[in-house]
Formats: C-alpha cells, sequence, structure tokens
C-alpha cells in the first residue's frame, strides 16, 4: 500500500513509519520542517513538506495513497482552538475527495464524544464531525487516552516543589497511553479497508496517585504524591507562569473533565479490545531517564 503520514516524525509518527516500512508499504512523511526532510528520506520514506491547512498541496500529497493517517498537530498558540483543528479537518476532507482516497485514520482523543466542557478536546470533536461528512470513505476515529509522554511537563515542578499538582489527582483514574501503543493501533487500522468508526486506544488505567507512585519510584522520589489543585489555584499558578487566557481557560477545562469522570464516559462503555503493551513501570523509566 502507499500510506501518507501526517505528525512529521514525532512521537507517534516515526515508529508509524518504521513499522509500515518494514511490513513493506510505501509511505510518505507530511511535514512541515524541511529540515526533516533529510531525517526521513533515512527511514526510507518519502518526504513532502507543506502545510496541513493547504488544500492544493494535500491533495497532490494524497494522489494515488491507499490510506491517510490524519492528525491535527498540536499548537497551543491558537488563540481558537475549535477553528484551527475545524480547518484542518475541512483540509483532509477536501484533499481526500480530490485525490480520492478511501482510508482514512484519524487521531482524535478520549472525550471526543463530548461537544463542550473538555478544553482542547472539543477540538477533536469538532475535527470527527468534519471528517464524518466525508461518504465512500472508511473512517476510523482513533481515541486515544493521555499520553504518558504529558507527564514530562511535571518534571520543573517535581524538582522545585517535590509533588505533582494540576486540578484532578488522587483517586481519580485515567486513561493513559504510550505513543508506541499509538502507532501500533495505526498500523493495525490502516492496512484494513474497513472497520469500526471509533476506536479507543489506551496503555493503562490507573489512578493518578498510582502512576505518581511509579514515576516516584524511577526517580527516587518513593514518596511522590499527586496532589489536586482547585481550578482556581491552577489557573492563577498558570497564568503566574506567563500563558495567555486563552491557553490556561481549556486546559484548566480539561482537567476538570477528567477529574470529574466525564472525559471517561464513553471510554467505559467502549473500552479497547485489548491494552497496548507499555506499563506505566516501563514508562517511568524513561521519564527516569529524562528527568
Amino acid at each position: 500500500m502507499h500510506i501518507v503520514i501526517t505528525g512529521s516524525l514525532g512521537n507517534i509518527g516515526k515508529p508509524l513509519t518504521q513499522d509500515l516500512l518494514q511490513q513493506g508499504h510505501r509511505v510518505t512523511v507530511i511535514s512541515t520542517n524541511p529540515e526533516k526532510q533529510q531525517d526521513i528520506a533515512a527511514l526510507g520514506a518519502k518526504a513532502a513538506i507543506g502545510k496541513l491547512e493547504d488544500v492544493d498541496f494535500l491533495t497532490k500529497t494524497l494522489e494515488g495513497a491507499d490510506a491517510l493517517f490524519a492528525m491535527e498537530p498540536p499548537n497551543f498558540g491558537a488563540p481558537d482552538h475549535i477553528e484551527y483543528y475545524s480547518t484542518i479537518a475541512r483540509s483532509y476532507v477536501a484533499a481526500v475527495k480530490a485525490a480520492g482516497v478511501k482510508r482514512i485514520v484519524h487521531l482524535s482523543s478520549w472525550g471526543a464524544h463530548l461537544e463542550k466542557g473538555t478544553g482542547f478536546i472539543t477540538g477533536s470533536y469538532h475535527a470527527e464531525q468534519i471528517i464524518n461528512t466525508l461518504n465512500e470513505v472508511a473512517v476510523t476515529h482513533l481515541r486515544p487516552g493521555s499520553f504518558f509522554t504529558n507527564l514530562y511537563s511535571f518534571v520543573g515542578m517535581i524538582k522545585h516543589a517535590g509533588f505533582i499538582g494540576s486540578n484532578y489527582g488522587g483517586d481519580d483514574k485515567v486513561v493513559m497511553v504510550h505513543p508506541r501503543d499509538i502507532a501500533t493501533v495505526a498500523v493495525e487500522e490502516l492496512v484494513k479497508k474497513e472497520s469500526d468508526l471509533v476506536r479507543y486506544v489506551a496503555s493503562v488505567d490507573i489512578t493518578a496517585s498510582a502512576a505518581a507512585k511509579a514515576i516516584g519510584a524511577a526517580i527516587g522520589k518513593p514518596d511522590l504524591q499527586r496532589v489536586t489543585l482547585s481550578d482556581e489555584e491552577v489557573t492563577k499558578a498558570l497564568l503566574e507562569r506567563g500563558m495567555q487566557p486563552f491557553q490556561v481557560t481549556p486546559l484548566v477545562e480539561l482537567g476538570a473533565a477528567i477529574h470529574s469522570g466525564a472525559m471517561r464516559s464513553d471510554y467505559d462503555l467502549h473500552p479497547p479490545r485489548e491494552m497496548g503493551r507499555t506499563t506505566i513501570e516501563e514508562f517511568a523509566k524513561e521519564f527516569a531517564a529524562a528527568f
């Protein structure tokens, strides 16, 4: 097959590209960074340098392709995250139609079943709705849990405050996933002609405290705590760090949705057929190496 991948050689894109190439598929990797062209070629894939919002570029790249792995790369600097996600999703729809691609695997998120109340994830909700307008195209939305790699954002807090703090924690259960496990599922889906509309992806379903304990054990801080702060405390702290209100509000809303259980309400009804291979202990070793 000829498969086009978005997301450059990121945490998902690189292992996804490697796995597909190992299976004998032809892979084109889209990146906005010209400096990635050499790295993409070194893997044995073809590089396509351009913007996802550019429908003409995307259409040309997709010509002759059998499948597309589509994602909306995170952009916390976008003042309107819903419009950002929607713009890219509309570009995918226009290009897929024009190029005649028959299979699209879209990277969405847990919580994307909700139209509001999930912060940045509302962008994924709107992207799903737009992509669902495709006719005669086999669409699958992958809905992974919270990335293990998001925990790297707490390195500074652990070093300076001695704990992990956010507006969810303690016994709040969090669906978590390693990007490698997402790549594994994406490979399975991309080579299918038809599949379910939604597939959840998870490595572990764990309390926030248990995840913190595993991280703490790996970095020599066995008593590391995951403290639950109020929405107001988190908002104040993020604003004091220099973040803009349009960035802070959806982050706090997302944390509140995890704390309330709203984020996982549909996941609990449709859990994965099997969990990913990566345990929290295995990721904790990666965390410790970077700590």
